[in-house]
């Protein structure tokens, strides 16, 4: 690179850091190759004596972080198919899947994604595929199948292990696929042959996942759809709990302040995946409008109100309690896109964070929970040049954080009307 393209200034009305609770008026960053140089007020901001920069200039508009949203599910198919049909498509149709995702998921903004389970080495080929410059997407935290009991959630492309040996050695095996991270599924789900609101792995099981995998340096996250399930996870030691819903074995909901203090306690990061389910009911509300609904959309409906709101009381809770919620949309799930991070982003608003705090709860915070904090998740220099800009403001607006106008990844400016 030559010294005169190899610095780029990029300067707005305003800058979110994502380190405090305001933005700052004026605001640039100088970019050398892929790192942030500076960041601070444009007339504090100084390019090398001799060297030339490319500039951008930003009106009305706030510079951030590239967003971090850390579950995704990269070869989901947003049509409203269960996970069990989308694990009966081949490979191949699974890894373009995943590469449309995770383009459509970049160019909105996302520059780092947590993909929590996809079927064989489907996104193992897809990080391969990146990393050769075939295609685009955000950086890939892999961490390959997921590890379940037999039968139990995600099990129809997961690794099933039963008993400590197995679990133990599965982890090794996905360490020698590449995985980033281990995914585990702590308790039933959607899984037409799981348990939703049981524990899925005994406690000692958990411990040979959690601790084979610390013994490599990497971290690991739970799905966990009730409280035994995060109480089993946090005897064992996890990192992060997505869902974390406070269910009885029977279903219903029981707020258990106990877990929340162990929760902070032991410094676990929690994902709530609130926004996950309002694309179905959104689709169920529009074809109702057109054609009677069966017996179990309508129910589908009414459970999802019903949960709905006590799961923002539950969950504002939780904040009010001190536990870490972190930003991850679930999506491609049954109805919910890639490139809508932004509406999970809105829920944590809903649940009492102001503008800032739910940004960086999709932005640094995230990117600690994907153990990837040193170098994304802020604008400071050393870091990697990720960086969103949107119009307006959404330090006070947390809507304006819809209105992209341009994506940097790695000092690179996103093309992002390219889709080959």
């Amino acid at each position: 690179m030559t010294q005169q393209n190899k610095f780029k200034l990029i300067k707005s009305n305003r800058l979110f850091d994502s380190k405090g609770d305001k933005a700052l008026e004026n605001g640039a960053v100088l970019i050398e190759d892929d790192q942030i140089l500076q960041v601070g007020n444009e007339k504090d901001i100084k390019v090398p004596e001799g060297a030339k920069a490319t500039e951008y200039k930003y009106d009305d508009a706030t510079i951030l972080p590239g967003l971090v949203d850390c579950h995704v599910h990269l070869i989901g198919i947003p049509d409203g198919r269960a996970g069990d049909e989308v694990a009966v498509e081949s490979d191949e149709v699974l890894t373009l899947q995943a590469a449309r995702n995770a383009r459509i998921h970049l160019y909105s903004g996302v520059t780092t994604i947590r993909d929590c389970g996809a079927k064989n080495k489907t996104t193992f080929i897809l990080k391969e595929a990146v990393e050769m410059g075939i295609t685009p997407a955000p950086r890939l935290i892999i961490c390959g199948r997921p590890l379940a009991i037999i039968g139990g959630h995600l099990s129809y492309f997961g690794i099933q292990a039963t008993g400590v040996d197995e679990c133990v050695a599965n982890v090794r095996q996905l360490m020698k696929e590449g995985a980033d991270f281990i995914k585990i599924t702590a308790t039933g789900g959607s899984t037409r042959t799981s348990y939703p609101f049981l524990p899925s792995f005994n406690v000692d099981e958990l411990t040979a996942i959690i601790n084979e995998t610390h013994k490599f340096g990497k971290h690991t996250v739970a799905h966990c759809a009730s409280s035994q399930g995060m109480i089993n996870a946090l005897d064992a030691n996890i990192d992060t709990i997505v869902h974390g819903y406070y269910k009885e074995p029977d279903g219903s909901y029981l707020y258990r302040p106990e877990i929340s203090e162990r929760l902070v306690k032991q410094n676990v990061y929690v994902n709530p995946t609130l926004h996950q389910g309002t694309e179905t009911y959104d689709a169920l509300t529009l074809k109702s409008q057109v054609q009677p609904l069966t017996d179990v959309e309508q129910d589908r409906i009414n459970t999802f109100k019903s949960n709905r709101e006590v799961s923002i009381e539950n969950i504002t809770r939780m904040r009010e309690d001190g536990v870490n919620l972190v930003c991850g949309s679930d999506s491609a799930w049954n109805h919910y896109k890639m490139g809508e991070f932004q509406k999970e982003i809105l829920t944590h608003v809903e649940v009492g964070m102001s503008e800032a705090e739910a940004i960086r709860s999709a932005t640094i915070e995230s990117a600690r929970s994907c153990n990837v904090d040193d170098i994304v998740g802020t604008l400071e220099s050393g870091k990697q040049a990720d960086l969103l800009v949107v119009k307006g403001n959404p330090v006070e607006n947390i809507n304006d954080i819809f209105n992209v106008i341009d994506v940097f990844q790695g000092g690179t400016l996103v093309d992002r009307n390219n889709f080959i």
